[in-house]
């Protein structure tokens, strides 16, 4: 079918419009990354704009001299994976109940469990509670202490009501208990939005740090994005020093710490971006 006038100037300036929208998008990624490879000193004077300058690596190679950065690298490998698991298993699992029938008073529990997402007590009795249930400065805490997103559940509720009872009613007359049904039935044939709430949870984890930043106190418990955001602020970051037999920026070791930090969740976004798409659209069309 052939376009008419109208159409070929919108198409045309729709691409210009996406183009300009996705080097806006782009262009921090990649300063930070030209940054990192640049002279401290040109990165301190502003010079590097567009492109780096004098490419070196004396950022990264000063990274493992940084004091507790393995530790909070692994930390943070640590609160993503068992954070991740734990809030899957706990929304699957709440969402999968409120979204049965038989389920008494799932109307009155699901409006109380909708009504936080406008209206919630605020950080000081959130910090009050986890200090009396002994949660502060406790792993423990950051796993559990912000495991469940309303939002979540509510899509998962949703695509949970979109499954045939008739599978439940099978599964019964096999002999299948409620939990064996979950997990062997349910479980199985969720695994796509599964994915997709749980890269969310992982991205959620990864490169949050106000939780951790407010809960926490020892060094050797701190994620990475504290331990950046310490860095950031403590760090004169015009300043050129000399360490380990060449000169490197404080500027340049953020911004290489920064690369590092964002190198898992790129590399393992191309692989899952299809699951990104169908977790937003889950839930909007029933049946």
């Amino acid at each position: 079918m052939k376009k008419t006038k109208s159409e070929k100037i919108f198409t045309k300036v729709n691409i210009v419009f996406l183009t300009i929208l996705s080097l806006i998008v782009f262009y921090p990624l990649y300063y930070t990354f030209i940054a990192s490879v640049s002279d401290g000193f040109a990165l301190s004077r502003g010079l590097v704009v567009y492109k780096p300058i004098s490419v070196n690596l004396n950022s990264y190679k000063m990274i493992p001299s940084i004091e507790y950065f393995g530790l909070a690298y692994l930390n943070t490998l640590y609160y993503t994976f068992f954070g991740v698991l734990a809030s899957l298993t706990i929304m699957s699992m709440g969402a999968y109940a409120l979204s049965r029938k038989r389920l008494i008073g799932r109307h009155f529990i699901g409006f109380f469990i909708s009504f936080s997402l406008w209206f919630k007590a605020g950080f000081v009795p959130f910090f009050l509670n986890m200090h009396d249930l002994g949660l502060l400065d406790t792993r423990f805490g950051i796993i559990f202490g912000f495991a469940v997103n309303v939002f979540y559940v509510i899509i998962l509720r949703t695509y949970f009501e979109g499954i045939p009872s008739e599978i439940e009613d099978a599964a019964r007359i096999d002999g299948l208990t409620n939990w064996q049904t979950f997990r062997k039935i349910i479980i199985p044939i969720s695994v796509p939005v599964l994915i997709a709430i749980g890269m969310y949870c992982v991205i959620s984890r990864w490169n949050g740090y106000f939780y951790s930043m407010i809960l926490l106190k020892s060094m050797t418990k701190f994620p990475l994005q504290v331990l950046l955001k310490k860095l950031i602020v403590e760090m004169q970051a015009t300043e050129a020093v000399s360490g380990g037999g060449f000169n490197y920026s404080r500027e340049s070791l953020v911004y290489a710490i920064i690369v590092l930090s964002n190198l898992p969740i790129m590399i393992v976004f191309p692989f899952v971006q299809r699951f990104f798409i169908k977790g937003m659209t889950v839930g909007s069309v029933k049946g």
